[in-house]
């Protein structure tokens, strides 16, 4: 298993890329996932900063969401009683999202409003206890830099950075907490896509690291969003060593792979993956002859700042 260390987030607007290249050192589970899935889209997005020209909905549903949930755990470490708690959340919220009226009919405002209110009161009394950091503060929305033992370039290395939502003791075992919203009822099927699953695995490795302690994997809680409530569920995803250590292995390929990628500055398509996901977002501009995809990409894209791993929240 590589060594790393815990490593306090400092500039946000540091990049992650060594200067003046396309090589990225500083990476996360975002961009590693349009890594592995197609470099061509891990180069629309991490390289060129292409997005669509629509707000992501879904984005910003989850976001929201997760700013909720590290609001309220704040205020519970700070022993704020769980019903003020619930009404500053929510009034945070309602704030936040006061100009936000999406078309979608799952993810809009109202049903973000009513799934926060949901969770907060199933989980109450939640048997999952947040974690308390060495420093005192609680482990919720927690920004990490873990540094490998190698890199892309004599003095630098590379470095995996994240967030995870919350740490939390049950049962006398550590586990990491994700939070995940869905519109489907969640089957074997669902809960089986977190294993093998590149952010679980990388979270599991990271949580043990900053806490200096073993940690078996994750719970995740997901919620459906129906048209008439929002159902909470939640299920375990765990790892053994020897995933882990897979895993890391593999990502010493996959960091290779990337770098060569952007000394030839050369993303090949992975026409294999164009479908999935609901289908790719530059499936259309991928389908047009080479010569024309740029004039293409710019009408229907706009460039805005890149996904950057080192950014804390």
């Amino acid at each position: 298993m590589s060594e790393a260390e815990y490593i306090d987030a400092t500039e946000e607007d540091e990049s992650p890329f060594i200067p003046g290249t396309n090589i990225q050192f500083a990476w996360d589970s975002t961009s590693l996932e349009y890594l592995k899935r197609c470099p061509r889209l891990y180069y629309y997005k991490m390289i060129a900063g292409y997005t669509s020209n629509e707000e992501d909905v879904n984005l910003r549903f989850g976001g929201e969401f997760h700013q909720a949930m590290h609001e309220y755990q704040l205020m519970i470490a700070d022993e704020i009683e769980h019903d003020e708690a619930l009404f500053l959340t929510v009034k945070e919220l309602l704030l936040r999202t006061d100009d936000w009226r999406p078309e979608s009919k799952y993810k809009n405002r109202e049903f973000l409003v009513r799934s926060v209110i949901r969770y907060l009161d199933k989980y109450r009394d939640d048997p999952c206890k947040t974690v308390i950091r060495p420093d005192g503060q609680p482990a919720v929305e927690l920004s990490f830099r873990l540094e490998l033992e190698y890199g892309p370039a004599e003095g630098q290395p590379y470095l995996l950075c994240g967030h995870i939502d919350r740490v939390v003791e049950h049962n006398g075992t550590e586990f990491f907490m994700d939070y995940k919203t869905t519109t489907t009822t969640p089957s074997d099927w669902y809960w089986g896509q977190f294993h093998p699953h590149n952010q679980m695995t990388l979270y599991t490795f990271a949580s043990s690291v900053i806490f200096d302690t073993p940690i078996k994997g994750g719970i995740v809680r997901s919620g459906q969003i129906m048209m008439e409530d929002t159902r909470f569920t939640e299920g375990m995803t765990y790892r053994t060593e020897g995933e882990i250590e897979e895993w890391l292995f593999d990502l010493q390929h996959w960091l290779a792979m990337a770098k060569s990628y952007a000394q030839n500055n050369y993303w090949p398509m992975n026409d294999t993956a164009c479908d999935k996901y609901g289908g790719c977002k530059f499936r259309d501009i991928c389908s047009k002859s080479p010569s024309v995809r740029e004039k293409f990409i710019k009408a229907d894209f706009k460039e805005q700042p890149i996904w950057n791993p080192l950014r804390t929240r």
